[in-house]
């Protein structure tokens, strides 16, 4: 049995997910800034936290790295494409958007993400897809029928790829080409905004 919550962080309003098993442990995707509320969750549940996976390393996303693996000694996962992102407020972005955070920067991720790998945590598998074009490293992750999309795709809207490393031409064919090919019912828990379904995006999504 997998439960899932989202908290809402920090002043871009990123979408952190806490997934839990059973057996009191955890897994959080893109902890973001400001995650107090988070924090609280996990230190009134007792959670063993086993890992944080970022979907990417923008500033917003991982804002909240820091305090919880020291708070929690867990590891992080990455794409290898922004192995540096996590120690650089440059790549990250958080040194160009100095009006809504400082400087951000945490020691790199323990392992890296790639195209295919089968992660098992808390007692669930993950499949990592690499899809590119909001950033290089940008990865979803699918467990079961639930899909952690990042900034790739939105209720209605797609990742922005004005950003350092962004491609649009990468994000189309990361949209098309592999989170198009999932099952209609799959649930999208994006990085923003609600949550969406793989089918109502084919359908509706204007800008693909």
């Amino acid at each position: 049995m997998l439960t899932i919550e989202s908290f809402c962080l920090g002043p871009l309003q990123t979408n952190a997910y806490l997934l839990t098993n059973e057996d009191g442990k955890g897994i959080i995707i893109d902890p973001g800034m400001k995650p107090g509320a988070l924090i609280k969750r996990i230190t009134n549940l007792n959670l063993d936290i086993e890992a944080i996976v970022l979907t990417h390393a923008h500033f917003d996303h991982m804002g909240g790295v820091e305090e919880i693996r020291k708070l929690k000694g867990c590891p992080v996962y990455l794409h290898d494409l922004e192995s540096e992102w996590l120690t650089s407020p440059k790549l990250n972005g958080s040194l160009n958007w100095s009006q809504v955070t400082e400087p951000l920067f945490t020691d790199a991720a323990e392992y890296d993400l790639a195209e295919g790998q089968q992660l098992e945590l808390i007692g669930h598998r993950f499949d990592v897809y690499h899809t590119p074009g909001h950033s290089p490293g940008s990865v979803s992750l699918l467990c079961g029928n639930d899909l952690f999309a990042g900034d790739v795709l939105f209720r209605l809207g797609v990742g922005r790829t004005d950003l350092y490393g962004g491609r649009e031409r990468d994000l189309m064919d990361s949209i098309h080409n592999k989170l198009f090919k999932l099952n209609d019912e799959v649930k999208v828990y994006p990085g923003h905004g609600p949550r969406t379904t793989i089918g109502y995006e084919r359908s509706n999504n204007p800008y693909v």
